[in-house]
């Protein structure tokens, strides 16, 4: 990604008693919101967590979906009108409050 572009990052926190379906988050859900989100979307990634910082040690995060953009008003007009059939989606694939960041790349 360019310099400047931001990045939404949508980040799942790994814990006892948490559950996540990857197969419908990659099948479903991430085809649902490319699809609402339409041309504001200029790259994509997801993410499985497979281990901590320390030999044998849990992932910080189970997974992490990343959603690029060339503005910020461009995610805030294409997430804003879109919002509630997103977030409405997440109890299908996960029982986890997902941590949302914004951030610019710089490199």
């Amino acid at each position: 990604m360019k310099r400047g572009t931001i990045k939404v990052s949508v980040l799942y926190p790994n814990g006892q008693g948490k559950t996540f379906d990857m197969d419908y988050y990659c099948n479903k859900h991430v085809p649902m919101v490319a699809g609402l989100l339409g041309d504001a979307v200029i790259g994509a990634t997801v993410e499985k967590g497979l281990g901590g910082g320390a030999p044998n040690q849990e992932a910080t995060y189970v997974a992490m979906g990343n959603i690029y953009f060339e503005t910020v008003e461009s995610f805030e007009n294409s997430f804003g009108p879109n919002a509630d059939k997103i977030m409405g989606d997440i109890p299908n694939y996960t029982n986890i409050e997902p941590v949302i960041q914004i951030s610019e790349v710089l490199i």
